[in-house]
């Protein structure tokens, strides 16, 4: 089947404009069958002004259905019982009355001003052929003009139903969308959220272990050049290893980037990595001593052990950065069927440290972290002096 697409066109232009001007288009209708009903007979002067006063309620047939039906179905009673007086077969009086029940069904959404109109109209019916010869006559004239405005009451309801299904399906698909959206921008600010931990987490550790190791070199170069030139050695590979990381990180942002290079593939760190994190952290000068109890759960998954990890790293890197130089530190570590606890203890007498939530972006991090697994996380000064941080996630037999 082809479709003329100038056609297609005009329509379209059509239905605009009577989406733009419907008053206008309500008075067209009605001019127009003002000039059916005066093709079918010429009335006097009398007859001709109730006529006219017939259609002009049609005009706010859409802005006011309910009031223009009364006003139609008044305007009819009265052209019927006017002097000239026009006979029953002739259904123009049943055709404006129709349009006007059509309005109501249509437009108005209450159902109660619906079948109101529709015994009115019935009512006036039964008045206006009254002036039929036979019972016969009345009967068929009245079953006729009951099914006319029945038939006009259906289509208007029919119609409404339709435009309602419709508008509730356009509202469906917008909030669909909307949701859409918000989901869409929601999943964009959590992966912020953890590319930015993530950054976070290298760049403060690989960072701090530098600025510590760099310090050791800078105190030993006189006294020992070749101790130096190692500690240099492991700056230069903490550097590379975080180069490495951030490499990785930064490919996630970019969607058009080639395909990862073999180590930028490499697995993130978990509960087996802890062990070198903290041989990295000794060389850096902090003296850790690890107490572990238990076993990690391989039903855990790769996040787990990431977040454990972060954890202690983290931790660390505070009391590498905050505690001062001679601080001995203590990792506790307890694996538990369902989750594990870990602390990490310093004996550092530097200022005050923020807790999470009240200031450094690492800790705050944290907080985030376990709270993805439903866990809880402390820190805050010990009495006699340094910090801890104390966490407990919960991790389920089959996370």
């Amino acid at each position: 089947m082809r479709i003329d697409l100038r056609t297609l066109g005009v329509v379209v232009r059509c239905r605009r404009f009577a989406g733009r001007h419907r008053t206008l288009v309500d008075a067209g209708l009605a001019a127009l069958l003002l000039a059916v009903q005066f093709s079918q007979r010429a009335p006097g002067p009398a007859g001709a002004v109730l006529v006219i006063a017939l259609h002009v309620p049609l005009i706010w047939r859409r802005a006011r259905p309910v009031p223009a039906f009364w006003a139609t179905l008044a305007l009819a009673v009265v052209c019927d019982l006017h002097a000239w007086r026009y006979e029953p077969r002739q259904p123009f009086v049943f055709a404006v009355l129709m349009v006007a029940i059509y309005a109501v069904a249509l437009y108005e959404p209450d159902r109660r001003h619906l079948w109101a109109a529709v015994a009115a109209g019935e009512l006036a019916s039964a008045i206006m052929l009254a002036s039929s010869r036979s019972w016969a006559e009345y009967s068929g004239a009245l079953l006729f003009a009951s099914a006319l405005l029945a038939a006009a009451a259906s289509l208007g309801v029919v119609r409404q139903t339709r435009r309602a299904y419709l508008a509730e399906l356009e509202e469906r698909a917008r909030r669909l969308e909307r949701e859409s959206d918000q989901q869409a921008q929601l999943a964009v600010a959590a992966e912020r959220a953890r590319i930015a931990r993530e950054m976070h987490d290298i760049v403060a550790h690989n960072l701090t272990v530098m600025v510590a190791l760099a310090d050791g070199a800078a105190l030993t170069v006189t006294r020992s050049p070749e101790l130096a030139a190692d500690t240099m050695h492991t700056v230069s590979a903490t550097g590379r290893q975080a180069l490495g990381e951030m490499r990785r990180l930064l490919g996630l942002l970019r969607s058009d980037s080639p395909a990862p290079a073999p180590q930028a593939r490499a697995p993130q760190p978990g509960f087996a990595d802890i062990d070198g994190l903290i041989a990295q952290v000794r060389t850096a000068g902090l003296a850790v001593t690890v107490t572990q109890h238990g076993t990690p759960v391989e039903a855990w998954g790769p996040g787990a052990g990431l977040t454990a990890y972060r954890l202690v790293q983290e931790a660390l890197t505070n009391t590498l950065k905050h505690a001062g130089p001679g601080t001995n530190a203590r990792l506790d570590l307890r694996y538990e069927p369902h989750g594990m606890e870990l602390s990490v203890t310093d004996d550092g007498r530097a200022p005050a440290r923020t807790s999470p939530g009240t200031g450094g972006h690492g800790l705050a991090g944290m907080a985030e972290r376990v709270g993805s697994y439903d866990g809880t996380v402390e820190s805050g000064p010990l009495p006699g002096g340094g910090w801890q941080v104390r966490a407990r996630l919960t991790f389920g037999a089959s996370a």
